[in-house]
This record gives C-alpha cells, structure tokens and sequence, in this order.
C-alpha cells in the first residue's frame, strides 16, 4: 500500500495587514531571532558574571550585528549565488522582502560587527565571539522556520514511500520540468489537490529540508553550544566549536536541500553550501586546537 505525502501547509506569508502595511512571517521569524538573542544573552550576562558583560553592551552588540547579519546575508547572497543577476537588475538589490540572504554572507557580516564592537570596547575579538556563539542559533532556527512557511529552499526528491515526504505546491512547475526531462521520476509523480488554489497538481516528493536544517543548525547547535558554554573555557574554543557544529550540521543538511537551480551541484557533486561549510568547519577546528594548546602552554 502506497503511502501518500505530506502536502506543505502553504501558510499566507503576510500574517498581519494593516491598511497597505504588510506584515509577513518571515520579517517575524528576524524579530523573534533578536528577541531570543536579548533574552538568551541577559541570562548568560546573569549566570555568567566572570565573563564580564552588562545589558547595555549586549544591546550595543545586537544593534551591530543586526547591521552585519542584514547587510552581509544579503551581500553574501547577490555575489556568493547571483552576482550577474544582480549586476543586471541593481535594484533587485534592495528587495530584501523577496528572501535572498546567505547564512555565510551574514557570517561574514557579523565576523566585522564583532570586531569592530571588540575594537569599541576593548575585548579581543574571540571574546565576543565567545559571548555570542551559543545565542546564535535560535536565532538560525526561527530563520528556517520562516524558510518553511515561505515554503521555500525545498529539498530534493525522494521517494513517496518514505513516510515524511512533502508536495510543496510551490515547486510543481520545477517538478514539471524535472518530470519532462527525466522520464525515470514518473514512477515518484503524486497527483494532489493544492489547498489553495484546489488546483489538481502532479508532483515530486520532497524532503522538508528547512525542517532538517531547523533540528539540526537550530535546535542541536544550541543545546551543543549551551552546555558547552555553561563552564569557564579557553578563550576561542565556544567561537571554535560553533563553526564546526554549524558547518557540519550544514553539510549534512544540504545532502537534503535542493541546489540552487541556478548553481546546481559544483564540482565534486556538491553544493555551493556545503562548499562554503568545509572551510568553517576546517577552521573550527583549527581554533579550537590552537585554544587548548594555548592554555596548556607554560606561562614565562
């Protein structure tokens, strides 16, 4: 007995109309990410005073990274994945309300606001980043949550028999073409009804990879990072560990993940993302060793 796929929820974008103001999830999700990031680091400023942080650097450090995570997400994106489509159409630029933000560019982004708010205050750099590790990644959370409610960056096709499968309406014309060009995905074809437009659609099972990407880069990181972070540790290693958690889980992940249909798989069969995560990880633990050596090394 054939068992039939999930079907996205297609959730409306917009959760909140006001007059011709539009409120939508995904500027929410970015809202609850910086909510979490005060609350989180108000507790670790309370349970963590040997650190040495008060409210008012914390606010000054998340006014900053909201500069970085913004600006280098959507810089990271436009030259990381569509630079001549951009170069083309310039003020597509500025429509940050269409998606398009790189988690590697926001990186990047929120590597110079740490230096720079380190430069400000005095700290060195790793501090910071110490600090800030372990508040990060509900704020990765909330960001693939908003990512499914778009119902967009889908995953790749599997199976209908493979019980967490998913339609996702969005993807029948990608579906269609993939279809056309490759008469063997027939037998993986599902005819559906789609809950919004109750149009009768034929397509492809999905992975619900931004969901995967929620447990992993999210929810796993954190608890990772939190517990890790709870105790006194070598200056660098919390900074060390995120960028192997992250660019492990990341890695993983985009085995999942649809490539982007502009890029495809790169060289090696793999993705522009998992690309981009081997160097976090390799630096990751390049940090980390250089942290506990240091500690370990005698004092003159």
């Amino acid at each position: 007995m054939s068992v039939q796929p999930l079907i996205h929820p297609q959730f409306d974008p917009i959760a909140l109309s006001l007059g011709p103001l539009h409120i939508r999830w995904y500027g929410l999700m970015y809202l609850l990410a910086f909510l979490l990031f005060v609350m989180l680091g108000r507790h670790r400023i309370r349970t963590r005073p040997d650190l040495g942080w008060n409210r008012t650097e914390l606010d000054d450090l998340l006014f900053y990274g909201m500069l970085g995570v913004i600006l280098g997400g959507r810089l990271g994106y436009i030259l990381f994945y569509k630079a001549s489509f951009y170069l083309s159409h310039p003020l597509e630029i500025l429509k940050v309300w269409e998606g398009g933000m790189a988690f590697h560019g926001g990186l990047l982004g929120v590597l110079f606001a740490l230096w720079f708010f380190g430069r400000k205050t005095g700290r060195h750099f790793l501090q910071v980043g110490d600090f800030v590790a372990p508040l990060v990644p509900t704020g990765l959370a909330a960001g693939r949550i908003g990512n499914f409610i778009n119902g967009e960056l889908w995953g790749r096709v599997t199976t209908p028999d493979v019980p967490w499968a998913m339609l996702f309406p969005q993807a029948w014309q990608v579906d269609a073409k993939l279809l056309a060009d490759n008469p063997a995905l027939q037998g993986s074809a599902v005819q559906y009804l789609d809950p919004v437009s109750h149009q009768l659609l034929v397509g492809l099972p999905r992975h619900a990879s931004q969901l995967y990407q929620f447990a992993l880069e999210g929810l796993t990181l954190f608890v990772i990072l939190w517990l890790f972070s709870r105790k006194p540790r070598p200056t660098g290693a919390v900074s060390g560990l995120f960028l192997i958690g992250y660019g492990s889980f990341r890695f993983i992940a985009e085995f999942a993940r649809e490539p982007d249909d502009f890029l495809g798989l790169l060289a090696g069969h793999l993705s522009m993302g998992q690309w981009l995560s081997l160097p976090m990880v390799l630096a990751g633990v390049a940090m980390m060793v250089w942290a506990y050596r240091r500690e370990a090394a005698p004092r003159a």
